[in-house]
């Protein structure tokens, strides 16, 4: 696509403010640090999931307070995505689900911790257009969800339940805390990591934030209360990437509503409607070659980043989907 004067007048402006941000600071810091919130925000009702959040666990989010002499066993848990509905299909595409598992020595009980979307990953990767709004709209949140119970099968059918660690009761409370308020000031998913190559010595522009990252995040608290965590097989998690050059800053909704930068906006919407939910089989296939000639031809990807829009210029192999040993923190 060629780009109107006002789309390059409105590139040409974003890089300059940008440019200002970066001088202003010092330097751009790459990745992008993930914003984080006060509060999490009211749910809109616009957004509906295909299956209910957390459908066992406390409404609250709150985690049962245990005994501090107790001692609790930690679990390594993983499975493949959805793989209740479609079995081990995900995992042979190392498409994998993290979660940690609990059991008190003194109750007996065990319980299962994951932190997953709110309104599913579609959702939380790609907006949806409502009438009456000109900036597309995100249906995306993340949570952490606590319930009662592991169910064995599904860990250990075709994914992995392995016991990796102890803490005690004391100690299992303060991660307690510490989840709560993970889980009320990180509360945005981000299915992407962008990196400038697949090379070992690559630049990471942006850090995906999702079910793994929560995972690891809780390995660090629990090593960071002393806890000696061991695994008998290797950390491997599903990282999906985008691959691109140095990233260049759009800005925020307020694209959606300039004149100068109107061009711009259309671009963007077009990008994401290729990605619209309920779609036909024949209005699928169709799409995804209109995103893979965006990706491949044009090198274009829109990116959303902390309620920010950015252009990346996308490198080969574009995309990727990799299994990856990711040790303890």
């Amino acid at each position: 696509m060629k780009y109107s004067v006002y789309f390059l007048h409105a590139v040409l402006h974003c890089w300059i403010v940008g440019l200002v941000v970066s001088i202003v600071n010092g330097k751009q810091v790459w990745p992008v640090p993930y914003k984080r919130v006060d509060k999490r925000p009211d749910v809109d009702p616009f957004c509906q999931a295909l299956y209910p959040f957390c459908p066992t666990g406390d409404p609250a989010g709150q985690i049962p307070v245990m005994k501090e002499s107790d001692l609790i066993s930690i679990f390594r848990l993983q499975t493949p995505v959805w793989e209740f509905k479609y079995g081990d299909i995900m995992g042979k595409f190392h498409i994998m689900h993290d979660a940690v598992g609990f059991a008190s020595a003194n109750t007996g009980r065990n319980y299962t911790m994951e932190w997953y979307e709110l309104f599913q990953l579609g959702n939380c990767t790609f907006p949806h257009e409502r009438e009456g709004l000109s900036a597309p709209f995100w249906c995306n949140q993340g949570a952490a969800c606590f319930y009662e119970g592991i169910d064995d099968i599904h860990w250990k059918q075709n994914g992995s339940l392995e016991k990796i660690g102890e803490i005690s009761g004391k100690l299992f409370n303060e991660m307690a805390r510490w989840v709560q308020e993970d889980n009320e000031t990180g509360v945005y998913y981000e299915t992407w990591t962008v990196k400038s190559d697949s090379g070992a010595n690559a630049t990471t522009w942006f850090d995906s934030y999702d079910c793994s990252q929560f995972v690891h995040r809780t390995y660090k608290k629990l090593m960071d209360l002393g806890t000696q965590l061991s695994s008998q097989t290797p950390l491997k998690y599903t990282k999906i990437y985008l691959y691109s050059g140095e990233p260049l800053y759009l800005g925020d909704d307020s694209i959606f509503q300039q004149s100068s930068t109107k061009d711009l906006a259309a671009d963007i919407r077009q990008f994401y409607y290729s990605f619209r939910s309920h779609q036909s089989m024949v209005e699928m296939i169709k799409s995804l070659l209109e995103a893979l000639e965006k990706m491949v031809v044009e090198k274009t990807f829109y990116f959303y980043y902390n309620s920010q829009y950015w252009k990346l210029p996308m490198k080969y192999p574009y995309l990727k989907i990799t299994y990856e040993e990711i040790p303890f923190p």
